[in-house]
């Protein structure tokens, strides 16, 4: 057994891998069981990490760091390129006002741990308060960042321990504040999702409606002249004119008693309808002669960045794009609209033109399964760079830096979000992100883990562990008891504040309990709005907690 004792001594390369592996592997086995649809996931990797750091199952102190470190960046890119392509469109109108009231819950969570710090008169040090807070709202993105941060300083503090204490609690809590909104306003959630479906939505989502013209206003105008007097994004795909169907130019007249469908945004079909007369019950058929709609893929790595309107598909194939789904998220087809590869657009006209739109867009489904290396190390090498350069503030005793998280996190962001202008491929499949995610992910929990294990039993069964709960407790209730009230006060709807405060707490745990008690993607739609903006948030604010009171 001479070899199997050589494999477990520390030092070497395979009793480093053995570790790691021992502790993912086992913590993503037990992070799968579910209590009443609740799983900690890979965060058990953390905990795993913590008892072979109680057992000394130790490993060389610079390899820990190099593999915490790397772990975290990996994590946080994946994580930018994934809400870079919406991180922007986030702010849009309703988009907007929920992140905005995201935003609030964050910042009272903030200022709730500085006063909790304060009113102890510092019993609890700021940076293990910034632990306790990461674990409260579930943000791993933001420990890493606080630990990456104190590195940067020369502080040593296990603030993981705060954060592996107030977790799961975080988990539980939040679905408390649900259920506890749910008895103080007595929702009923049948009602609640009959009142969710017939509430008109003002997204920018597109809506496929046809119309028959019977206005006389109407009669003889361009579809050019209709679109402008319209005023608002709206896209005429086919029009039937009693005796053929076909695909409408910009100079193309419409008549009293033609049939025509348009693209437009769901807020703007109401007054589209008033301008053209009246819906329509018309079915429309696909015809191999006539017209057919496919929906093709953009793969060609020539169409990434150019607009709509550069391809001239309608002059030169006779063939509309009418939307387009990116990331999951539809989008109206604009000409001035930059098409990215990854993206899914449909397309209208007769075969031999979407023969030759598909030639031009690519639609090699292979292609996309093809990993971008250059991307991803590109990006991981400007983020670094990024995040080196030291920030100057009045005041401050030294310069800050956005660090090994926030450098990476903020290029991802704007690489996924016009990468297309340097011409660089950003997509990844979805299997592929949360791959690099979940590995980056582990690496790093397994690594805080480990470093911190040898204090955490001893502290979580202290009084200053039952501190550190009750401190973990309030910050996760708390604020989005306040904010969730109001809004459900001022008659929001419940599945809508539910999401709101999963995407607030980057909690999806509470986003799939509330997804359980009706038949409605509500909360999970919140919860994708609210994500990106609250996630870039969450790294920056923990960082400069530390930065300015360490």
């Amino acid at each position: 057994m001479n070899w199997f004792v050589s494999l477990l001594s520390e030092g070497s390369v395979a009793h480093t891998l053995l570790i790691y592996s021992a502790i993912v592997s086992l913590g993503m086995a037990l992070g799968k069981i579910s209590i009443r649809g609740v799983s900690l996931g890979a965060t058990f990797v953390l905990f795993v990490g913590l008892i072979a750091g109680h057992f000394n199952l130790r490993i060389d102190p610079q390899v820990l760091d190099f593999m915490k470190n790397f772990g975290l960046i990996v994590f946080i890119f994946s994580i930018g390129l994934q809400v870079g392509p919406g991180f922007f469109a986030s702010f849009k109108k309703g988009g907007m006002r929920l992140n905005g009231l995201a935003c609030v819950i964050a910042f009272l969570g903030v200022g709730l741990t500085i006063g909790i710090y304060y009113l102890l008169g510092g019993k609890v040090s700021m940076p293990m308060m910034v632990g306790i807070m990461s674990g409260a709202i579930t943000s791993t993105p933001g420990l890493g960042a606080a630990e990456e941060a104190m590195s940067q300083m020369g502080l040593d503090e296990h603030i993981s321990l705060g954060y592996a204490v107030a977790y799961p609690v975080a988990v539980l809590g939040t679905i408390v504040v649900m259920m506890l909104l749910r008895w103080m306003f007595r929702v009923d959630v049948d009602k609640e999702q009959a009142r969710l479906q017939t509430r008109q939505d003002v997204s920018d989502r597109p809506d496929i409606l046809t119309f028959r013209v019977t206005n006389p206003a109407v009669d003889g105008l361009t579809i050019a002249q209709i679109k402008h007097n319209f005023g608002h994004q709206a896209i005429a795909t086919r029009v039937f004119d009693g005796e053929r169907v076909f695909i409408p130019r910009a100079d193309t007249k419409l008549r009293l008693g033609d049939i025509v469908l348009f693209v437009t945004r769901d807020a703007d079909a109401q007054q589209l309808q008033d301008m053209l007369g009246e819906l329509a019950d018309y079915e429309w058929t696909d015809d191999e002669q006539s017209l057919v709609s496919r929906r093709i893929v953009v793969t060609r790595s020539k169409v990434n960045g150019k607009t709509i309107g550069d391809l001239h598909l309608r002059s030169t194939f006779n063939v509309n794009i009418t939307r387009i789904n990116r990331a999951g998220i539809n989008l109206l087809a604009r000409p001035d609209l930059v098409l990215q590869v990854g993206d899914r657009v449909m397309v209208v006209g007769p075969i031999d033109g979407i023969l030759h739109a598909e030639k031009m867009l690519g639609n090699t489904l292979q292609k996309l399964n093809e990993p971008h290396i250059f991307t991803i190390f590109f990006g991981i090498l400007t983020g670094i760079v990024f995040g080196s350069i030291p920030i100057y503030i009045p005041g401050m005793p030294m310069p800050a830096k956005l660090g090994l998280a926030g450098g990476p996190l903020i290029v991802a962001i704007l690489l996924g979000r016009f990468g297309y202008r340097l011409r660089i491929i950003t997509y990844t499949t979805q299997s592929a992100n949360l791959m690099l995610r979940e590995l980056g992910l582990c690496l790093f929990l397994a690594s805080v883990g480990m470093a911190a294990g040898g204090q955490f039993f001893q502290t979580v069964f202290s009084s200053e562990g039952l501190l550190w709960l009750g401190i973990g407790a309030a910050i996760t209730m708390l604020p989005p008891l306040l904010v969730g009230g109001i809004a459900m006060w001022r008659k929001e709807n419940y599945f809508t504040v539910c999401g709101l405060i999963a995407g607030a707490h980057t909690n999806a745990p509470p986003m799939a309990y509330a997804n359980s008690l009706a038949d409605t993607d509500e909360p999970a739609v919140v919860y994708s709005t609210v994500y990106p903006l609250i996630t870039f948030l969450r790294i920056i604010i923990a960082e400069l907690m530390i930065i300015v009171w360490a």
